[in-house]
């Protein structure tokens, strides 16, 4: 990871992520409340969301003005590596932007506001749930933002930044997407997450399993209408994350890092 983080010229912090394994559900109950749209949150959501955390709490503790959070199995196109390197592109207004696509090739996204940011890309205004938390840029006064909200969770992480959805904390901080995306997780550079055992705990059918399902349906749609009056009216745009693009394995970047430094993202 240093040889590929250096042949970009990024130097970075690694952060340790939290284990499930190691953790009491009580330790971790104390940090979220589980009446929130999607019901329950699995331990290893939690523990990821207070990984997250972690590498907040750091950029905090810096003088840096923005912090890059990757998790541990992202890619990111070698080509976009300028933008890493310079936070002078995001617009003062902007305090989040997520830089990662996730879900199927072609996945479409409903934004607007947008603005150039060079190298061919652009960002704007998250108006539709794009979930994933793998790769986004964020700054100083919102990872202190954000810390002064644990306590209070209902969602897992990248619903709470990623999901206007359900999420008032996402609404709050008005999410920018870039497109076409510079980054994206892939099985092939991580393996499988070892999330999906405590998610399979909560999947099991039951009465409250179909009760939380009929409530996530409702927030997935309940912003339908609004969203489909903001496409006809043109103030909002049904856009590609990720226009056909390549992306290097020698661009891999991983674990929860920041990227130090006045000028960097």
């Amino acid at each position: 990871m240093t040889q590929q983080l250096d042949a970009l010229g990024i130097s970075f912090q690694r952060i340790d992520a939290l284990d499930a394994r190691n953790l009491s559900d009580c330790e971790l109950g104390r940090h979220f409340r589980d009446d929130g749209p999607l019901g329950a949150i699995p331990k290893g959501d939690k523990c990821c969301a207070l990984s997250h955390a972690r590498a907040w709490r750091a950029l905090t503790e810096s003088e840096d003005p923005y912090g890059l959070i990757l998790e541990d199995d992202v890619a990111i196109e070698a080509s976009a590596a300028p933008l890493l390197h310079r936070s002078d592109w995001i617009p003062p207004s902007v305090h989040l932007v997520k830089i990662e696509r996730y879900g199927p090739p072609g996945q479409r996204v409903l934004i607007d506001e947008r603005v150039p940011v060079g190298n061919g890309r652009k960002i704007g205004r998250l108006r539709s749930r794009h979930t994933g938390a793998a790769a986004y840029i964020l700054s100083r006064h919102t990872a202190k933002t954000l810390l002064s909200t644990i306590g209070t969770w209902t969602l897992p992480v990248d619903h709470l930044l990623f999901n206007p959805n359900n999420s008032p904390v996402a609404n709050a901080l008005r999410p920018h997407q870039m497109i076409p995306a510079i980054a994206r997780q892939s099985q092939l550079l991580g393996g499988c997450t070892d999330i999906g055992e405590w998610r399979a705990m909560l999947r099991e059918f039951s009465l409250s399993y179909a009760r939380r399902e009929i409530v996530r349906a409702y927030f997935e749609l309940r912003l339908l209408p609004s969203q489909i009056a903001r496409w006809l009216r043109q103030e909002s745009t049904l856009v590609r994350v990720d226009e056909p693009a390549s992306i290097h394995s020698r661009s891999i970047l991983r674990a929860n890092r920041r990227l130090p430094g006045s000028r960097s993202a």
